[in-house]
């Protein structure tokens, strides 16, 4: 019986994500007809000219998940441009999971920008330089969100893990279920170098692309989970996320990231938190 349980774990592993489609899984919400989906739901793209940017959102909220996604970013000079790609519960108290992907001149790396809200509250920004053009390809960007962790990871690696640490008195996305949000709009006042480099408009219109997304998550609706009693089951192929841990390999990875492409973290930021580093930084 063991046995079998393990082949079923290794098979499980072993399975290839189904990938979405568009029009089943996302309304475009803004943009004006800037925002398409194409190849029979396979493809999206937003695009950004002067007078307006575009955005999608999931028909579907979840409360915990896997959440996978390609994109290929906005190629050449992209400087002033934003394109972000997000979980998002509403009201004024939100919660709130985060990549955003700063434009930049032509041959400057993007930035990617990572954080986390709780209750309304950020202030938890990480970012990263690619150790790959995300221009030239589509690359997977995931978000593993489950009662122990949030993980943000790039092609299968993390870059960054953000605990539950409610036991000192830090807050942690919990209980509000969470749509998947995407726009790319023009942020030029702050985007790239602080918004000293502005958007260069001879450039439009700037486009980002989106394929392969996969949900294997907790679907909420009419105030209810898709997972039985809080433990993944009905939506997802094992299960095997709702209590995912960083194992040593991956452990080793995201110190890799952090080591040589991590460009600004908060948790070392003590000119911005005088009074002391945020709790959460404290423990690791």
């Amino acid at each position: 019986m063991a046995s079998m349980l393990h082949l079923f774990l290794v098979l499980g592993s072993l399975m290839v994500a189904s990938a979405g489609n568009f029009y089943k899984d996302f309304d475009i919400t803004w943009g004006d007809g800037r925002a398409k989906i194409l190849n029979n739901g396979d493809l999206l793209t937003l695009s950004l000219d002067k007078a307006s940017g575009s955005g999608f959102q999931s028909k579907n909220e979840y409360l915990y998940g896997k959440i996978d996604m390609q994109l290929k970013l906005v190629p050449g000079n992209s400087a002033g441009t934003v394109t972000a790609y997000y979980l998002k519960s509403p009201g004024s108290t939100w919660d709130e999971i985060d990549f955003e992907f700063l434009g930049n001149s032509s041959g400057d790396p993007y930035t990617l920008h990572t954080n986390v809200f709780t209750n309304g509250k950020g202030d938890r920004e990480q970012q990263f330089h690619l150790w790959f053009d995300p221009t030239a390809d589509f690359h997977t960007y995931s978000i593993l969100w489950n009662p122990q962790r949030i993980v943000f990871s790039v092609d299968g690696t993390p870059i960054r893990e953000f605990k539950n640490s409610e036991s000192i008195g830090v807050p942690f996305p919990k209980n509000q279920p969470m749509r998947i949000y995407s726009s790319l709009w023009n942020a030029d006042d702050w985007a790239t170098r602080g918004g000293l480099v502005k958007t260069d408009w001879t450039h439009a219109p700037f486009t980002a692309s989106y394929r392969n997304f996969n949900a294997d998550a907790c679907v909420w609706s009419n105030g209810k989970s898709s997972c039985a009693s809080n433990s993944a089951s009905s939506t997802s192929s094992n299960g095997a996320w709702f209590s995912q841990e960083l194992d040593s390999t991956n452990q080793n990875r995201l110190e890799w990231v952090q080591k040589n492409y991590m460009i600004y973290n908060y948790c070392t930021d003590t000119k911005r938190f005088p009074q002391g580093l945020p709790a959460e930084c404290r423990t690791s």
